[in-house]
């Protein structure tokens, strides 16, 4: 699909307020990843909650998966960039994960899942996110969806930026999913060597940028690859200008802040202790996942 929309506008490109390097770590049963953003970033880049890389060629670092564990108060976006990864749920879900894919699981009350590998060599590659709920919705029903690669909304620009419009709305272009609360953006972007890409942005949504191949340069500020660029704030900013000299492929999350209180305990994250130790007492009794 061609972009033939007008190129957007921005007189105010928002610049690059600090660059960020991901911590290496491991989750689930040894599964080795980088966290990018981390809890310290909670408040600042609300309503987001963490973002995790992963990808190796060494099945060592990521065959064994994520064995049962359980989720409440949130929201879990896992992009498939390469490999195959099989989800199943307390709620009687299951799903395939496979290239360029996404699955989209809304916590909300309760969920105990399973996400575990479905090949024994070759490369697996992907990122999660993990998107707040607003206190209202905490407690709601569970929901899933799994996206294939070709379900996924996408464009290409004049420019020949090819677009992946996971969330949110992109040049006239709707994500697969959308939320009222926390107008969540979730673009992958793939820019061709002499390319730049313009989002509009309201100046309240709180945004960052990770490079996850080559380099970019937003605002006069070089990204190099595995960094995450936090996007200033700034009342006058409009949205922003993402350049390639050589090809490279970003991500680019924004959202609107629910400026709640964020209390997280491992895999629950609720507004207050009470409530965490409520999920506590929900998940050891076997009610989590009902």
């Amino acid at each position: 699909m061609t972009d033939t929309t007008t190129p957007a506008t921005i007189r105010h490109p928002r610049r690059v307020e600090r660059l960020v390097t991901g911590m290496a770590t491991s989750d689930g049963a040894g599964v080795k990843l980088t966290r990018v953003l981390t809890q310290s970033l909670q408040r600042r880049l609300d309503p987001f909650l963490m973002l995790d890389a992963f990808g190796s060629d060494q099945p060592d670092d990521y065959i064994a998966g994520f064995p049962d564990h359980p989720h409440r108060g949130f929201e879990t976006v896992t992009y498939m960039i390469a490999g195959r990864m099989r989800h199943r749920d307390s709620a009687g879900h299951e799903g395939l994960l496979e290239n360029g894919g996404v699955q989209w699981m809304t916590a909300a009350r309760g969920v105990i899942h399973s996400e575990i590998p479905q090949q024994e060599h070759g490369v697996m590659e992907g990122f999660q996110l993990w998107l707040n709920l607003p206190g209202r919705d905490k407690m709601n029903a569970p929901w899933y969806r799994d996206f294939k690669a070709e379900d996924l909304p996408k464009f290409v620009t004049p420019e020949g930026v090819a677009v992946t419009v996971i969330a949110g709305e992109s040049h006239g272009v709707t994500g697969a999913v959308t939320r009222d609360a926390t107008a969540p953006l979730y673009l992958d972007l793939h820019l061709p060597a002499g390319s730049r890409f313009v989002q509009p942005l309201p100046a309240s949504r709180n945004a960052f940028v990770y490079v996850y191949r080559g380099a970019v340069t937003i605002n006069g500020q070089a990204v190099p690859v595995q960094r995450m660029a936090l996007l200033a704030n700034e009342a006058e900013a409009d949205g922003v200008v993402i350049e390639a000299d050589a090809e490279a492929r970003v991500l680019l999350i924004a959202g609107e802040p629910l400026k709640e209180p964020i209390v997280q305990y491992g895999p629950f994250v609720m507004n207050s202790q009470q409530e965490i130790y409520q999920a506590l007492s929900d998940f050891r009794d076997g009610r989590l996942g009902e």
